[in-house]
């Protein structure tokens, strides 16, 4: 039975309609509006983190989503780290190391632009990688099985529920592209100057491991989505729609929060007349 929640008009939240759903943009920019307020709350309360989580294939819209849920918070409550190949440092530590110091701070929202879950992703496909890490036990690729990423998953899991119970609200995305509409997003880096630069041969590689690929998110779907940090699949073939699903969620789940901005002390209450005086009496 599968753990995982997949996200399509069928499922929504209650309150989602057909009709919502058709006018993505449009609802898009209310929801923005409504996760600012949130999260300026939340900034003032302090008690509460969120780590929003984005995984999918190349050209499912990461970046681009990024950009238009977030667009309306106040730069001071969102942090987004995009995490690229382990640098000499990274590699020096455990796998979770990089991901644990950047996580956002209470009050904060934290936005991972691929996750801790590359670990159990790229490397699964490229055993070769993990020789990197210089871990003792491995010696060569021979020694990587399907027990070793799922003793990661069991790491994974772990770390997500230490931080949620430390105030972290965990909130994990898969962005779902099917390999058609893949395609057609790579051909538009191609045949448009200005997107040229986004494309790689890298990605062509990449491609052919789709099977692959597809066979170990399954498995992680499976073994890491919790009651506490749950996985959303999310379909990705239109932006919009895409921006609008992982937008509602996230002000769904924030809301239940009830996040209140701390009241001012007693002993300052009292005497705000008299501060107003002071000022208007400048």
């Amino acid at each position: 039975m599968k753990k995982y929640q997949v996200i399509n008009s069928v499922n929504l939240c209650k309150s989602e309609t057909k009709e919502v759903i058709d006018n993505a943009k449009k609802h898009l920019k209310k929801l923005r509006d409504e996760l600012s307020k949130l999260q300026d709350k939340m900034y003032a309360e302090g008690k509460y983190a969120a780590l929003i989580c984005l995984q999918g294939m190349d050209t499912s819209g990461k970046d681009s989503l990024i950009r238009e849920v977030f667009k309306e918070v106040n730069a001071r409550g969102v942090e987004v780290h995009s995490f690229k190949v382990p640098t000499e440092l990274e590699l020096k530590h455990d796998f979770l190391w990089r991901h644990y110091i950047a996580l956002p701070a209470r009050g904060k929202i934290g936005v991972f632009n691929r996750t801790h879950y590359e670990n159990v992703l790229v490397t699964r496909v490229h055993p070769e990688y993990i020789l990197g890490e210089n871990i003792p036990t491995i010696n060569s690729v021979d020694d990587i099985n399907d027990n070793f990423y799922h003793e990661r998953m069991d790491n994974i899991n772990e770390f997500e529920n230490h931080i949620v119970e430390n105030g972290t609200i965990v909130l994990k995305f898969f962005l779902n592209l099917s390999k058609e509409e893949q395609k057609n997003r790579l051909l538009r880096r191609l045949r448009l100057k200005q997107k040229n630069w986004k494309f790689s041969p890298a990605d062509l590689k990449e491609r052919k491991l789709w099977n692959q690929y597809q066979n170990c998110y399954q498995d992680l779907l499976n073994k890491t989505s919790t009651t506490k940090a749950p996985w959303f699949v999310i379909p990705a073939d239109d932006k919009p729609t895409a921006r609008f699903l992982v937008a509602n969620i996230i002000y769904e789940t924030l809301k239940q929060y009830n996040f209140k901005e701390p009241e001012l002390p007693k002993k300052y209450k009292v005497e705000i007349d008299n501060y107003k005086k002071q000022l208007e009496s400048e």
